[in-house]
């Protein structure tokens, strides 16, 4: 069984104590940033699809490719494996569901200002706004 609690309000922390206090010897308690949110999740999607759709060179592309080249750019950590045969190399851990809040801030500013320096127009009614 996992328990997870969002440390915001005094009820929630006293949750997340009583849990504490019940829990077996020899449980694990993790404390972290907590990760993107829904909206930002939101955000990313439709502006990735932008800049695919409008930027040169782009539209070869998977979103899910666009989304690692700007991951990479963020400079998350990457790792390469092996392939199968011993020839190459491919990389994985680049995930953006792993970030923080603030690193996925900071992705969705790499997006604008890529976009931004190509001229992107922003499908969604609050970019354009911006």
């Amino acid at each position: 069984m996992t328990l997870t609690f969002r440390l915001g309000a005094s009820f929630d922390r006293e949750r997340a104590k009583r849990a504490i206090d019940r829990a077996p010897a020899g449980w694990v308690a993790t404390f972290r940033p907590a990760t993107r949110s829904d909206e930002q999740n939101r955000k990313l999607w439709p502006m990735l699809e932008d800049i695919r759709r409008q930027v040169p060179g782009m539209a070869e592309f998977h979103r899910d490719d666009i989304k690692l080249r700007f991951l990479n750019k963020l400079g998350v950590e990457m790792r390469w494996l092996p392939e199968l045969e011993g020839v190459g190399a491919f990389p994985v851990g680049l995930r953006s569901s792993t970030l923080t809040k603030d690193q996925f801030s900071l992705l969705l500013e790499l997006l604008f200002e890529f976009g931004a320096r190509h001229g992107v127009v922003w499908s969604d009614p609050a970019e354009k706004a911006a």
